[in-house]
């Protein structure tokens, strides 16, 4: 039998091809044209937009792998309905993101890019003291999207002495306030942390009114998809003082980021780092080649999504 034959459909680390290279005929998205009729498997990152057109150009495909725990960019009716299958890398980044938007709410509470600026440029000895931010303690956060990160980022939060509420599709079992319209969860909160899956279905969902109902005091942090926030209406709400901060490590059309964005010293910017360590990164990387090798072999994929 021949080897299987795989599109790497993104920029693919070193530690992921070179396996995904042992083990099968590895094509680039770039040339892999002439090679299209006999392609089995297509690794993308999370993220990675794949077309019904293109797919509809790949007869023999038989999984979607994704390197990422989003699979927004993968057209699952179309793959369900194809009958292929789709695998992502959840559970193995969940601490990491959840470090990340934890950092970023401790980063724009205590203003600590800025007081970092203050101090390199000199400022501490000439202009005095930086000015004082603001505690955490008794501060409400507002988790969007309550799954395995949002738990636990709502965890770290609580560990901070915040108070924690939450929307999703329905309450869940768990020992925080569950409100069911996400404009009365941007008004109880003090930082209102996006953690809630890409898609049709969240596209823009953080729009102008949920800001302005976040308020003047309110911080908006964003670790999911930058497609749930209304870029331009976030933008406007912190050009006139909307809201107080935005902390940010995902964006719209990355990796451009809006120049309005990078000029506001009220906002922390981060490029997409949530899952950026050695060891969550190697681990997403092992659980795209065990998932292929256990597709090749006939066995049960370890993280289906469909």
């Amino acid at each position: 039998m021949s080897t299987p034959a795989v599109l790497l459909a993104a920029p693919i680390p070193d530690f992921l091809r070179a396996p995904l290279e042992a083990a099968y005929t590895c094509h680039e998205l770039k040339d892999a044209e002439p090679h299209f009729a006999s392609l089995r498997a297509v690794v993308p990152l999370g993220g990675t937009v794949l077309s019904t057109e293109m797919l509809d150009r790949l007869p023999a495909l038989e999984i979607v792998s994704v390197m990422g725990v989003g699979y927004d960019g993968v057209p699952i009716p179309y793959c369900q309905k194809r009958g292929i299958r789709v695998t992502n890398t959840p559970d193995v980044l969940t601490d990491d993101v959840a470090d990340i938007a934890t950092a970023l709410v401790l980063m724009t509470s205590r203003r600590l890019v800025e007081s970092n600026r203050h101090l390199h440029a000199g400022k501490w000895p000439t202009a005095g003291a930086f000015p004082l931010a603001h505690a955490l303690r008794g501060k409400t956060a507002g988790i969007l999207g309550l799954g395995r990160i949002g738990k636990a980022i709502a965890h770290r939060l609580e560990a901070h002495g915040m108070k924690i509420a939450y929307h999703g599709r329905s309450a869940q079992n768990v020992p925080w306030a569950y409100l069911a319209d996400l404009k009365a969860l941007a008004a109880e909160s003090d930082f209102l942390v996006v953690a809630c899956p890409g898609g049709p279905e969240t596209h823009k969902l953080v729009d102008s009114a949920i800001l302005a109902a976040l308020g003047p005091e309110g911080t908006l942090i964003n670790i999911a998809r930058g497609s749930v926030v209304d870029e331009t209406a976030l933008i406007h709400a912190l050009k006139t003082n909307v809201i107080r901060g935005a902390g940010l490590d995902v964006f719209e059309n990355e990796p451009q980021v809006p120049a309005e964005l990078t000029e506001l010293d009220h906002v922390v910017l981060l490029p997409h780092v949530g899952s950026a360590t050695h060891e969550t990164r190697r681990a997403m990387a092992n659980l795209v080649i065990e998932n292929l090798a256990a597709h090749f072999a006939g066995k049960d994929l370890l993280t289906p999504v469909c």
